[in-house]
């Protein structure tokens, strides 16, 4: 299975910006997982926020700022063994049978099919694969900015949100009030290759 981010991803978002495989100017991309983070967030019993993260994860895209609205290609896989919620106890709840059920799922994947908007931002479309079922997904990128990088390469980076209900993919636990959307909030720093 593959995913922007796939929470999930989410998110190559970066895609997003505008580009077209065969533009010209188009390059390939390669996410930094080192300077890259997807995030997610719950109501807790309709008191607080849960906050995690997937540790591991990993994409690629192509990206040409001035192609306008054409297709971009993004992927993203995320390893959902991998979700952080700093701790140990609930991460095994959150990846057991459940939730992620990473055992029978280990992977969360999203894969784009589509972009609207120009080289600032805009909506993302894909397909996002979790437990197991696909679901066509759009969210709102935003190119945060892009140059050169102290080590002779060339990055950009984009951010983007993305809520969802559990319910769809097949989870049930109940939380609380609140619980029933998770948002997910993608930060991605891509390298050109």
């Amino acid at each position: 299975m593959r995913i922007i981010t796939n929470l999930m991803s989410l998110a190559i978002l970066a895609a997003a910006l505008a580009g077209t495989p065969t533009s010209a100017s188009a390059a390939e991309y390669r996410i930094d997982t080192a300077h890259s983070f997807i995030q997610f967030r719950t109501k807790h019993l309709g008191i607080s926020w849960l906050i995690g993260r997937f540790n591991r994860f990993e994409g690629q895209m192509t990206y040409d700022p001035d192609a306008g609205q054409a297709y971009q290609s993004i992927e993203v896989t995320i390893d959902a063994k991998s979700l952080d919620t700093n701790h140990a106890e609930r991460d095994r709840h959150l990846r057991g049978r459940q939730f992620f059920n990473v055992d029978e799922h280990p992977e969360v994947t999203f894969v784009s099919t589509g972009y609207d908007g120009d080289r600032t931002g805009g909506v993302l479309s894909g397909d996002l694969t979790l437990l197991g079922m696909t679901r066509n997904v759009s969210f709102s990128v935003t190119r945060i900015a892009e140059g050169n990088d102290p080590w002779g390469g060339y990055r950009a980076g984009f951010e983007g949100e993305y809520a969802f209900a559990p319910a769809e993919f097949g989870m049930n636990y109940r939380l609380g009030p609140g619980a029933e959307t998770v948002e997910v909030q993608l930060f991605i720093e891509a390298v050109r290759q």
